[in-house]
């Protein structure tokens, strides 16, 4: 069953719709143009949906990754940035790398001309093109029974590998993956008769402890391996053994490995089906100790005993900051958490942790700016006694750019995972039209925050939203809210141990039978149970507080985070961002599914731009060092290539890395700053790109 459909819009230009990833793309047409559904046979991928139309012109409204390949499916060109490119006559196929895969069937002679903001194909004349659509949806194909005994649990890792859509370096691609099978406890194993283990001549042995298998369980997916119990940690491809225990610990040590294999996967797949430009194959082909076309032609088992010949050290410069680590408390009830977290790819660990008080969760700074001002609990509107405070712990640090924690307690600085979560998202139900989003301000004195998010949700042209706006909103009203369809809902106003303090009295969300919104804000002090209840009655992901905010403090997290909701960023990457603005924002985490998006991203992985002066500057001449950093996201997950959007250069980025800093004249930078709306650090804070072009520049 499909949810892509390819119809046509109001003005009779191409519209591209992905109802269960509430996603959609344009393509305009030099007239108006009539779609007609085609056979999806007629392309060579699989395409969710297909359609003809005859046009003369082809505009994409933005610029994204593009590939021109021939008849027989080889790369003719890869579209760059700032670039105009003539094709001849002959049967072509353009992949765009949209927010909804696309792929166009076309005959030459065309041009294909892409400039900062939008991808144009031409015609000689009026031509057929065959339009075809593929939404990035996924979702486990099965679900595995196991019981809590160690060896059937490692029977179970063992068929995560069955989702893995090929087992070349390809694979590095999250598109190529695949979703695992889901994992439930029952009272016997029981394996579905359609799941099938990949071939790959690799095994992973680890001691017969639920600890083990939990950390081993990334690398087994991404390796299709075997999980079988042996006394000592190590990994087998044919006769090549590596020890997965050494001087970093087990957990590190499997963390590791399981980056290094993507890494260079990503590196040799540029001799496959992708030859693109990397930067990352620039900086390491001299140190590798083999030739990259040989090696992607080998086995996946001689790939792995390459690729682990070359120490780690030569290549961590160069590897991207991983997107995910998870501590996982090992308890049997959170095996059903494992297939979603391996999904994302994250390395994990079992817990080490502290606790930690509020207090200490602040920084003397926060403590004493707190004592300055109103917070958002503490009113003379809203007298009720403030919820509990849950118990903080600060799980050890890591270098990934996101944490997730799974076990008892509310973690600082890591989202709090929910198995609840993952299912509740597995069960959306596609949409039709408009996305929806409430905001909603139960306090006069917070205005400011919800003109703001008002303003801010929706501003995107090429992405129609629904916003509506309540004030001061009664019980039955917010309740009517989170019940509904809508998708975003964010609050600003007071919890307090009744619930949401609304003028009617508290409406308490664990009341709540069947919560319909998908995610949500809930700018108020100690929001954290109530979150939690929306999470259980439906909710996907939302953001919440665990203690006390101030008010000034909580309005510009708020506003931050709105701005990078609307450009597309997940829950946890916009918190971590928006946090660093304000002093209060390590009382904010993620609750559910981190990876939850309000909004399409334009082009692929989300970005950051840092930009700064030049010391040795002379004149006007290349005043500023600009670079980029793409985030992995659920859909553009680790292996997915970024390109920065800046004339004269060309080379792809692994997401997750960050692009050498590029020498700019100032015209440069506000180009960049007006065809692109993402968050820059300069002059040591965070700008929003439309921001710093009018203060700035």
């Amino acid at each position: 069953m499909t949810f892509v459909d390819i119809d046509r819009d109001s003005n009779g230009h191409l519209r591209i719709r992905d109802a269960i990833e509430r996603r959609r793309c344009a393509l305009y047409t030099d007239t108006a143009a009539t779609p007609r559904p085609v056979d999806d046979d007629a392309f060579s991928v699989p395409v969710d949906a297909a359609a003809a139309v005859e046009v003369g012109e082809l505009t994409f409204p933005d610029v994204v990754e593009a590939y021109v390949r021939d008849d027989d499916g080889a790369l003719v060109h890869q579209i760059r940035h700032f670039e105009r490119y003539d094709l001849p006559a002959g049967t072509f196929s353009v992949e765009l790398c949209s927010p909804i895969k696309l792929y166009l069937r076309v005959e030459g002679p065309l041009t294909v001309d892409a400039d900062g903001d939008t991808t144009v194909l031409s015609f000689a004349a009026a031509s057929e093109v065959l339009v075809g659509a593929r939404s990035y949806h996924e979702r486990p194909a099965a679900t595995i029974t196991t019981t809590d005994a160690p060896e059937d649990v490692f029977t179970a890792l063992s068929y995560l590998g069955s989702a893995l859509k090929t087992t070349t370096p390809e694979r590095s691609f999250p598109t190529l993956r695949g979703h695992p099978p889901a994992m439930t406890l029952g009272e016997e194993l029981d394996v579905p008769d359609g799941l099938v283990r990949p071939d790959t001549g690799v095994t992973v042995e680890v001691p017969p402890t639920l600890d083990a298998g939990v950390v081993v369980a990334p690398l087994a997916y991404y390796l299709g391996a075997e999980v079988v119990a042996g006394s000592d940690p190590r990994l087998l491809a044919g006769e090549f053994v590596s020890p997965l225990e050494g001087p970093a610990g087990f957990e590190r040590t499997v963390g590791r490995t399981l980056k290094q294999l993507l890494f260079l996967d990503c590196v040799v797949r540029t001799e496959g089906y992708y030859p693109v430009e990397l930067q990352e194959r620039t900086a390491v082909e001299d140190v590798l100790p083999f030739d990259l076309a040989a090696t992607y032609d080998r086995s996946l088992a001689e790939q792995v005993r390459a690729y682990l010949s070359v120490p780690y050290e030569s290549l961590e410069p160069h590897m991207p900051t991983w997107k995910l680590t998870s501590h996982v408390d090992p308890v049997p009830t959170n095996l059903e958490t494992l297939p979603y977290l391996v999904d994302d790819l994250s390395t994990i660990r079992t817990p080490s942790a502290r606790e930690v008080t509020p207090a200490e969760a602040q920084s003397a700074a926060i403590e004493s700016f707190m004592s300055d001002g109103p917070t958002r609990s503490r009113s003379g509107t809203q007298p009720g006694s403030p919820p509990p405070t849950p118990r903080l712990v600060r799980p050890e640090r890591t270098d990934s750019l996101e944490q997730a924690w799974v076990g008892p307690d509310v973690p600082v600085g890591a989202s709090k995972v929910s198995v609840a979560a993952f299912r509740n998202r597995l069960r959306q139900e596609p949409t039709d039209g408009s996305l929806s989003i409430a905001v909603i301000c139960n306090d006069e004195s917070m205005l400011t925050e919800h003109e703001t998010a008002s303003d801010v949700y929706g501003s995107r042209e090429s992405l129609p939203f629904d916003v509506t706006v309540h004030r001061n909103a009664t019980t039955t009203e917010l309740a009517e809210v989170l019940e509904s369809g809508v998708e975003f809902v964010h609050y600003i106003g007071h919890i307090d141990a009744g619930g949401f303090c609304c003028p009617d009295g508290h409406l308490d969300a664990a009341d709540l039978d069947d919560v319909g919104t998908d995610a949500f804000f809930l700018n108020a002090c100690t929001s954290y149970q109530q979150g939690m209840a929306l999470i259980e009655a439906g909710a996907v992901g939302g953001v919440v507080t665990v203690d006390e905010v101030v008010n000034t403090g909580a309005t510009a997290v708020g506003r931050m985070l709105a701005r990078l909701l609307n450009a597309g960023f997940p829950l946890q990457a916009a918190l971590n961002i928006a946090s660093d603005e304000s002093l209060v924002g390590a009382q904010y985490l993620v609750v559910g599914d981190g990876n939850t998006e309000i909004a399409q991203s334009e082009a692929g992985a989300t970005s950051v731009v840092h930009l700064e002066e030049r010391d040795d500057r002379t004149g006007e001449a290349a005043r500023y060092r600009l670079s980029f950093q793409f985030y992995p996201t659920r859909l553009y997950g680790m292996g997915t290539l970024g390109t920065p959007v800046l004339e004269g250069h060309t080379e792809s980025i692994l997401a997750g890395n960050r692009t050498p800093a590029y020498s700019v004249r100032e015209e440069n930078v506000r180009s960049l700053l007006d065809i692109s709306s993402c968050p820059v650090y300069f002059r040591n804070r965070c700008w929003w790109s439309t921001e710093l072009q009018r203060s700035q520049f």
